[in-house]
């Protein structure tokens, strides 16, 4: 396990000003042939990172999906997992995530603790992640699987609070969720208000699914903004075009 800022988190760091593009991959819901293409045409449209997890995994082969991923996109590919179980050798870095938005001591810590030991025996780069669910207009599978209450999206000053204790438990990155398949992405005011008192690289994810609503996103503060589902769901003719708009609008915002 490593804990110091390593070659992963180091990038980020020195990206901040300059937002990021990740895809994020949920190896239970794409063919390893579309993965590929999906590499492919990520790395093409200058997509920075992948991100591989899921809220449930419910097939093997997260770590032969994160191995393919790399070798056809040359990519970093970061664990983003929904639980310990997810935790493959063979990714770059994982993102080591503390629900700090519920009240679920399974994802608190207990999770955690399950992940440790796999860690160190793997000396994998540890990026310590505070990660904040925000209510998005359904019923998630982020917020069901982890049994916790997304914050509610017009009170960014909770959002705020939770940034700070974040920072003060020195987490040293912090993820704004608004979940897999979100019908509204987290608010802009939220994105605003978290990055004006956490110092570290902000990532925002769900719900985002056009070239307009990563702009925002990455102009009210984000560091690093994450796209799923929508890559996922759309045609294979449509999606180099889609990867071409959503990097001119993430880097036009550098």
């Amino acid at each position: 396990m490593h804990l110091e800022l390593g070659r992963v988190e180091s990038w980020l760091r020195q990206g901040l000003g300059h937002p990021r593009l990740f895809v994020l991959v949920d190896p239970d819901r794409i063919a390893a042939e579309r993965l590929e293409v999906l590499g492919r045409e990520a790395a093409k449209a200058g997509v920075d990172a992948f991100l591989a997890g899921t809220s449930l995994m419910c097939r093997p082969g997260m770590g032969s999906s994160v191995a393919r991923l790399k070798a056809v996109s040359g990519l970093p590919v970061i664990l983003f997992p929904g639980d310990a179980g997810q935790v493959v050798p063979e990714a770059d870095a994982i993102l080591f995530l503390s629900l700090i938005s519920g009240r679920n001591p399974q994802y608190l810590i207990g999770e955690q603790v399950r992940s440790a030991p796999l860690l160190a025996a793997s000396g994998m780069e540890c990026l310590p992640t505070a990660y904040v669910l925000v209510e998005s207009g359904t019923h998630t599978s982020a917020q069901f699987m982890s049994a916790s209450q997304p914050l509610p999206r017009h009170k960014p000053d909770i959002a705020a609070a939770h940034a700070l204790a974040a920072h003060a438990l020195g987490l040293r990155q912090l993820y704004l969720e608004a979940g897999s398949g979100a019908r509204m992405p987290v608010p802009v005011e939220m994105i605003r208000a978290v990055k004006q008192v956490f110092p570290g690289p902000l990532l925002v994810g769900g719900g985002l699914r056009d070239a307009a609503s990563v702009g925002a996103a990455v102009a009210a503060g984000a560091d690093a903004v994450v796209v799923g589902s929508r890559l996922e769901d759309c045609a294979p003719e449509e999606l180099p075009l889609l990867l071409a708009q959503l990097s001119a609008a993430v880097k036009g915002n550098a």
